[in-house]
């Protein structure tokens, strides 16, 4: 049971690498009961009759569900336990029963008041969060970014990259007994995603209708910038991931709070139609990988290019990509693409750089309407999959439609023409 209060949410604009949707602000939140554990694999297979993980263990958290199956996970152990179901789901509306005693997702106040523990600080650590305390991308501790080349500033220092999920409760608990706050799966919460309502401070959720579902704190493979307390990420209602999962909350006492519904504007994308491939790379792998789609496809393609490019020198690009991402800068594109409404669905590439996007597709999304457009992701990484580049899409390309992604390891090597292949054919494309 987590004793109710008020707290600081959010976080203050002198926090490292904070994003700008964590306004600061105070909530209270009443008494609730949460698990100290992320949903096991076992569990979520007695109650839903299957296992759909990525990384198979029956001690391992469950992973690759949808926030949509997170809810109806929830009415059916509260059925299977003789409780009342708390949400009723249709076609774009889900209504929550605040009355009701059975499972839920915890609101997005609740799981970061949780995982505070009465802490006001980026963890809720006295110092940064390492690899020996959570199960996260070790080698990319919180501002590694800037201190890459000399770790002697940073309190955590780089550690191990287990690459893979672990048994829940591997680590040592928070100060409230709650296990894996940080790492191991991102948790999905109740809240549709959008600015805070800094003026509703009681039992607050977020906005009543958009096109995503917030999910909170970083996986096995986010970097030590996403572990932090108040980041937040964005996704689609039917998205499933090998890092995002589950833990649930039940109320601790008779609530006389009205039933909310909240519209979920799922965006429908087109069918695949008129194609457009669209690619920034510095290496070549990107490149590569674009060629590849585009052999298949025989789509049009246009690749990124910068007004002013990055250095060819990969330390120094290093140094400059890190530097842009912390700044948020939108650099200028050459060229423009012709008739660009003509196209329905845009395959998306880029490298994975420092766990997200570069700033030159962010300056693509924002430079064109991709509303009521399908995104087909793709991005080559060197062992961090696509970090948090999707949620960054998510948040920047808030009404279109993100298919199924393609992370590709470097070049790809001799498999890449089928793993393309596979893509497309997951997408419906030819």
């Amino acid at each position: 049971m987590i004793k109710g209060d008020s707290f600081l949410m959010g976080s203050p604009e002198s926090e490292n690498w904070r994003g700008d949707d964590e306004s600061q602000h105070e909530v209270t939140v009443s008494d609730f009961y949460i698990s100290p554990y992320e949903i096991t694999q076992a569990e979520y297979q007695q109650v839903i009759g299957e296992n759909p993980s990525t990384f198979k263990g029956n001690d391992f958290p469950v992973e690759n569900i949808s926030y949509l199956e997170t809810l109806e996970f929830a009415n059916k152990k509260s059925e299977n336990e003789g409780l009342t179901p708390v949400y009723t789901i249709s076609d774009q509306t889900i209504t929550w029963d605040r009355s009701a005693n059975g499972y839920r997702l915890p609101t997005e106040a609740e799981w970061e008041y949780a995982c505070r523990a009465g802490t006001a600080t980026p963890f809720n650590l006295e110092h940064s969060l390492d690899a020996d305390e959570a199960n996260f991308y070790g080698n990319y501790p919180y501002e590694i970014e800037e201190n890459y080349f000399d770790n002697s500033p940073l309190t955590a220092k780089p550690g191990e990259y287990r690459m893979t999920t672990v048994a829940v409760g591997s680590f040592k608990p928070n100060a409230w007994g709650l296990y894996d706050m940080y790492g191991n799966v991102n948790e999905w919460c109740f809240d549709i995603y959008g600015a805070y309502h800094t003026n509703e401070t009681d039992n607050a959720y977020e906005a009543e209708s958009g096109t995503r579902h917030v999910y909170r704190v970083g996986g096995w493979n986010d970097f030590g910038k996403n572990m932090r307390s108040a980041y937040r990420a964005a996704a689609e209602a039917d998205m499933r991931s090998y890092n995002l999962g589950v833990r649930l909350v039940r109320n601790a006492a008779e609530s006389a709070l009205s039933a909310v519904t909240v519209t979920d504007q799922r965006v429908k994308g087109k069918s695949v139609g008129k194609a457009l491939i669209v690619y920034y790379s510095w290496s070549g792998n990107t490149h590569g990988v674009a060629q590849e789609i585009q052999k298949q496809t025989n789509a049009d393609i246009f690749e990124i290019e910068l007004v002013t490019p990055y250095s060819t020198d990969y330390n120094t690009v290093l140094i400059q990509a890190q530097e842009a991402q912390h700044k948020q800068d939108r650099p200028a594109i050459k060229g423009t693409i012709d008739n660009f409404d003509q196209y329905d669905t845009i395959i998306l590439g880029y490298p994975n750089w420092w766990a997200s996007i570069p700033m030159p597709i962010a300056t693509f999304l924002e430079q064109y309407d991709l509303s009521g457009k399908t995104i087909l992701p793709f991005c080559s990484h060197g062992g961090g999959r696509f970090g948090q580049s999707l949620t960054a899409i998510a948040k920047l390309a808030p009404n279109s439609a993100i298919g199924e992604g393609l992370s590709i390891h470097y070049s790809g090597g001799a498999t890449l023409s089928d793993d393309v292949a596979a893509f497309l054919q997951a997408n419906g494309m030819k």
